[in-house]
């Protein structure tokens, strides 16, 4: 009887079967991923275009509204707390104006931050008492008027330094 020689044994399968195992499972793992991140992408869309619209939404019928700000309020804030002087001084006759800000309404109120004679602005209303015989009698745009009384013609007018371009 003959006998078989023994040889070695060799591997007959190819060197990517092993990866022919894990494809499957590589795929699957893919689309999974893919569809997760499809799906937080469409989350994310809904989830902005809602917030986008509630942004817009009309008020429910009973709510109200927040009243303007009022502009000599406004003004006020936007004076630093060292440069509000707490008594009025009256401004003699021959002082410097400048205009350093504007907070026009438009209901016809606003105030105006004015420096008199190189002191820091002070804000003032519509209607208040500038300096000696001024008036502010009315702000609109980046322009102030200021005449002896509110409803006479105006004197002095005040504008603000152009903006930089």
């Amino acid at each position: 009887m003959i006998l078989p020689t023994l040889t070695p044994a060799t591997d007959t399968r190819a060197p990517s079967a092993g990866l022919s195992r894990f494809a499957p499972r590589l795929a699957a793992g893919l689309l999974a991923a893919a569809a997760a991140a499809s799906l937080s992408y469409w989350v994310l869309q809904i989830a902005d275009s809602r917030m986008a619209a509630s942004v817009g939404a009309r008020p429910a019928a009973g709510a109200r509204l927040p009243e303007p700000a009022a502009p000599e309020r406004v003004a006020r804030l936007l004076v630093a707390p060292s440069a509000r002087p707490e008594a009025v001084t009256a401004a003699p006759a021959g002082s410097q104006l400048q205009l350093t800000g504007v907070a026009a309404g438009t209901s016809g109120r606003g105030a105006a931050l004015i420096a008199v004679d190189g002191l820091p602005a002070r804000p003032y209303s519509v209607g208040m008492p500038v300096g000696e015989g001024l008036v502010l009698q009315s702000v609109q745009g980046r322009r102030a008027k200021l005449g002896p009384a509110l409803q006479g013609p105006s004197t002095v007018v005040l504008e603000l330094p152009p903006l930089p371009r």
